[in-house]
């Protein structure tokens, strides 16, 4: 395994650096159509009105109402508490139909992932908040006001459930040696898990590969296709690398493609330039990096499995474990390598 030392911090910067952050791979139901589950939907700015630090608690105040947020909402810092912040998180990032057990799996991942990012230090974009709503940057995050609007007949039963994913996890976070892991979860995954050092620079222990359950029986758009015309694929390839060699037949283009143990593409040979399959996946708009290439008749076609990056905890192998009847901490242990799930006071 490669070492990990300071190039786990370099990997926090590819991470959270760039608007193809594919960390929070999500894709909504069609009929939910929550509003950040995939890096092109759009993002609600509607926010609660916040909670002062010096407002009076009772003697039941929980864990998450206990911590204080300073959350950029696009426009403003705002004050929120931990069990303000989380619902619209949730319900930003996992369709709330799923099943409970996986809708707390989420809740805890999410709150890991803040305070993960938290002990990082604030960032450019934000520089007087903990964390924002923007999904490039932090977290998606609905409001209950949006999230009724998107849900419809079904808006009580599914606030009631995002609630419950939160409430019955309070305070609750992953660690590994004592510290809030990289939380990181993508939508579906083709039958296996990524481990970080497939995708990103280094290898996290607790980010490995493992086997996913989900299927084309249960996950809308497992299978996509994207096909190019020989132009296409040329004016794409090229606008990021111009030294590339694509003239002649389409056919000669695609070089030899590895393939990581999880059979991802690792890197791939265009037109005399070696990239990775992650820069493909961006070129290309591919749904992930789990996918064979087919040149025929001029054109150039992808055929894909899953969606996002694949590393860490699926979601809709998560929801799978669930309906097997796999508890939360079941679905996490699952997916996240020798953690311990504790409570955790920052």
């Amino acid at each position: 395994m490669r070492k990990i030392v300071a190039a786990a911090f370099l990997m926090v910067a590819l991470l959270f650096g760039g608007p193809w952050l594919m960390v929070k791979d999500a894709e909504p139901e069609e009929t939910e159509k929550p509003a950040r589950l995939s890096a092109d939907a759009e993002q609600t700015k509607d926010t609660p009105k916040a909670q002062s630090k010096t407002q009076k608690k009772t003697a039941k105040t929980t864990a998450d109402e206990q911590v204080t947020l300073r959350v950029w909402n696009g426009k403003k810092t705002v004050e929120m508490t931990m069990a303000e912040y989380l619902p619209g998180v949730v319900r930003g990032e996992m369709p709330a139909s799923f099943e409970p057990e996986a809708l707390a799996a989420q809740a805890v991942a999410e709150r890991t992932y803040i305070y993960y990012q938290m002990a990082g230090g604030r960032k450019d974009n934000h520089p007087d908040a903990d964390i924002c709503m923007d999904h490039t940057c932090c977290n998606a995050w609905v409001s209950e006001k949006q999230a009724r609007k998107n849900w419809g007949k079904n808006a009580d039963a599914y606030e009631k459930k995002i609630r419950q994913a939160v409430q019955s996890t309070d305070g609750k976070v992953m660690l590994y040696d004592g510290a809030p892991i990289l939380a990181v979860f993508h939508s579906s995954s083709a039958g296996v898990t990524a481990g970080s050092g497939d995708v990103w620079v280094s290898d996290l222990p607790y980010l490995t590969s493992v086997k996913s359950p989900e299927t084309a029986d249960n996950v809308p758009n497992y299978y996509s296709v994207n096909t190019f015309s020989a132009d296409e694929f040329r004016t794409a390839f090229l606008a990021s690398h111009p030294e590339a060699e694509l003239s002649g037949s389409p056919e000669n283009w695609i070089g030899g493609i590895s393939r990581s143990g999880s059979d991802r593409v690792e890197t791939a040979e265009i037109g005399g330039v070696s990239v990775s399959g992650t820069e493909l996946r961006e070129i290309f708009s591919l749904r992930s990096t789990c996918f064979t290439v087919e040149v025929s008749g001029g054109e150039i076609t992808f055929h894909v499995t899953g969606y996002g990056h694949g590393v860490g905890m699926s979601q809709y192998g998560a929801n799978e474990l669930a309906s097997e009847g796999k508890s939360w901490q079941d679905i996490l242990h699952w997916y996240y390598t020798d953690v311990t799930i504790a409570d955790y006071a920052g």
